[in-house]
């Protein structure tokens, strides 16, 4: 089995769970608040690791109390950390997360995610390794990484979200790009929502086998997911759960993904497990904390 190396953010997530969302202009309160690591990319970096896989996270964070707690967390999840670079001046990152009803709004203040550099690499890409990154660092950053990543001979997952303006030719770096529908749309121009058609999303995706992403792979929440690839399209089924919150699903799902492609499985195998892992992250609060491990995933599969 290959290793997973993530590129991204790095964040404190400051949860406020409460029975409804507030007004404009409203005070709530009664709410419940906890501290938990985030940010897209440790999310996929823990998701990853939690799966068995040999992982490595890269990226920034500031001079502060959260990098501490932060990079012990990344410990505690057996993933090597010595890619994280301590930079001087802005703050670690830190996401406001307001929780209602299983659905949430996410405020982000990047800090030290901004200022990351692929000058910061510790080591150069190999072959036999999946680098995965998103657009909450520096677009540049993200495609020197990944066309290097591509050039070595690695394989490459990009995660489009937050969907940003990037340029044309990044994704001709990328071998699996995974975006939602919201994302979908912002990138291709498409009019999606929840109720397109698998037609109309696997339209869009071809938009993006077009500008050079070998598979793309559409995440639809409870609709599942479609997967667009050389060969084909093939429309995953979303496994039954109970929903307590939604924060980090996306990023369980890209962290599962990268976790199958490093053992080797195609990118409709890795899909339908990384949907199961998915599904079991929304059971429980918050992001990192909440990715499942390699037996949990199983059981639900063998429910399936």
């Amino acid at each position: 089995m290959s290793r997973v190396v993530v590129c991204g953010s790095l964040n404190m997530d400051v949860v406020v769970q409460s029975a409804r969302l507030p007004e404009r202009g409203e005070t709530i309160v009664g709410a419940e608040v906890s501290f938990l690591p985030g940010g897209k990319g440790l999310n996929q970096a823990i998701a990853s690791a939690r799966l068995g896989v040999p992982t490595a996270m890269v990226g920034t964070v500031g001079n502060d109390a959260f990098a501490n707690s932060l990079r012990g967390f990344l410990a505690d999840n057996d993933v090597d950390s010595t890619g994280v670079i301590e930079v001087d001046g802005p703050a670690t990152g830190v996401a406001l997360i307001q929780v209602a009803d299983g659905d949430n709004s996410i405020t982000v203040a990047s800090g030290a995610n901004m200022h990351f550099d692929a000058s910061m690499l510790n080591h150069e890409p190999q072959r036999d390794e999946v680098w995965v990154a998103q657009f909450e660092t520096p677009v540049a950053a993200t495609w020197e990484i990944l066309a290097r990543a591509r050039e070595a001979g690695a394989r490459t997952v990009l995660n489009l979200a937050p969907f940003v303006e990037h340029p044309a030719d990044l994704l001709q770096s990328v071998d699996v790009a995974v975006l939602n529908e919201i994302e979908l749309s912002q990138a291709t121009g498409t009019r999606l929502d929840a109720s397109s058609s698998p037609e109309s999303v696997a339209a869009a995706c071809g938009v993006l086998r077009d500008r050079g992403a070998r598979a793309v792979i559409a995440t639809l929440g409870e609709r599942g997911a479609v997967v667009v690839t050389a060969t084909g399209v093939d429309t995953i089924s979303a496994f039954p759960t109970k929903v307590t919150d939604t924060t980090g699903a996306g990023d369980c799902f890209v962290g599962a993904l990268a976790s199958q492609l490093a053992a080797g499985r195609t990118p409709t195998e890795a899909a339908r497990f990384a949907s199961a892992a998915a599904s079991c992250s929304v059971e429980r609060l918050g992001a990192a904390p909440a990715m499942p491990t390699d037996q949990e995933v199983a059981a639900r599969l063998a429910k399936a």
